[in-house]
């Protein structure tokens, strides 16, 4: 780099005001004022450029449509809760590809279940990439890796699903034969259950893709977390929606959770801070349920707790076999505490393990 001196150099000792150098350049006082003018000018200009930020907190999240709506809405809530992290920069969307994005042309079964829309996220929450992690906690297992944990969980969502189809207006006014895309083994035994003659085929892609795939031909229906609908703002597309009742959501549908290192008190606090209790507990007794099943991707497992008007838990559990051959149902009441919750979960898979016997779960 040439320097300022070099390029103005002091003038020589004996010469005059007003004269030209022998070079041709300006008068000294010339070269003085300009020497004077550019210093101030570069001390400005090093005082007003924008200084690069780092941020305050790191939000690691899939890249789809409906998980960057998800990292913005845990943003907007951070942002609005902690004054400092609502300055410009003080919050980064941090986007990392998982394996349930990578491959697209294979059901989810085929691929690994368990961990597929986490586990690089995960990773680089552990590797301190990032520093917070926002999941849909329908696609977290039941286990944390060593280093993480999950404290916070944001309100829920409408837990039930959406029937989208250009021709009818329920699952019940479909033909014979009628072909239904979905990639999720859950819906797909319940709808075979209570329709045996409409058809399931396996439909992978975010939400736009499966909504062009739907009004290309490919299938006649499809059905999608209401929840997921609601946080994109495209609920114009819902035919109607299937209660409770005829499709018993997935464990945690509707229900967002944010992870950290264990190690971490300042993030630990920040996404404690956002914490919904109601929600937590709910999906706490939903995983449990999960957890006691154990049961392997193959197996279609749908739960839901809740709130009920007394202000008990109200907790309802299903598995059954992918062809909708076979549904075990239970369910328990109890009261709306930690401890009480996941005792039902527990004690509700345990029923429906026996129930279902050793090689129900052998898909």
């Amino acid at each position: 780099m040439v320097s300022f001196n070099t390029l103005f150099p002091s003038p020589p000792a004996n010469m005059r005001p007003g004269c030209i150098s022998p070079l041709g350049l300006p008068p000294p006082t010339f070269l003085h004022a300009t020497r004077k003018v550019l210093v101030t000018r570069a001390a400005v200009a090093v005082e007003q450029q924008p200084q690069t930020k780092v941020s305050l907190i790191r939000i690691g999240t899939r890249g789809s449509p409906l998980a960057l709506a998800q990292a913005y809405e845990t943003r907007d809530k951070l942002m609005a809760t902690h004054s400092e992290l609502a300055e410009d920069g003080a919050i980064e969307i941090v986007i990392i590809k998982t394996t349930g994005d990578k491959i697209l042309n294979q059901p989810l079964a085929d691929i690994g279940g368990k961990g597929l829309f986490t586990k690089e996220i995960d990773e680089a929450l552990l590797d301190d990439r990032i520093d917070i992690a926002v999941h849909s906690m329908k696609d977290v297992p039941t286990y944390f890796p060593d280093g993480m944990i999950l404290p916070c969980n944001l309100p829920r969502e409408d837990v039930r699903d959406a029937f989208i189809c250009l021709t009818a207006t329920s699952l019940a006014e479909l033909p014979a034969g009628s072909v239904i895309g979905s990639a999720s083994l859950r819906r797909q035994s319940q709808v075979l259950y209570r329709y045996p003659s409409l058809k399931v085929v396996n439909f992978r892609g975010n939400v736009q893709t499966r909504l062009r795939k739907l009004s290309e031909g490919e299938v006649q229906a499809t059905l999608l977390a209401l929840a997921g609908l609601r946080r994109l703002d495209m609920t114009e597309n819902v035919t109607s929606i299937l209660s409770v009742d005829e499709m018993l959501p997935a464990i945690a549908q509707g229900a967002i959770g944010i992870a950290c290192r264990s190690n971490d008190d300042k993030m630990a606090n920040y996404i404690a801070s956002l914490n919904h209790e109601e929600t937590r507990l709910a999906v706490a007794c939903e995983r449990a349920f999960l957890e006691t099943l154990d049961g392997s991707c193959r197996t279609p497992i749908a739960g839901y707790a809740y709130r009920g008007k007394d202000g008990n838990c109200i907790f309802r559990g299903l598995v059954a076999s992918p062809d909708g051959t076979r549904v075990l149902e239970t369910s328990r009441t109890g009261p709306y505490a930690l401890e009480d919750m996941i005792s039902m979960g527990k004690d509700a898979g345990k029923e429906l393990l026996t129930r279902a016997g050793p090689s129900f779960f052998d898909w």
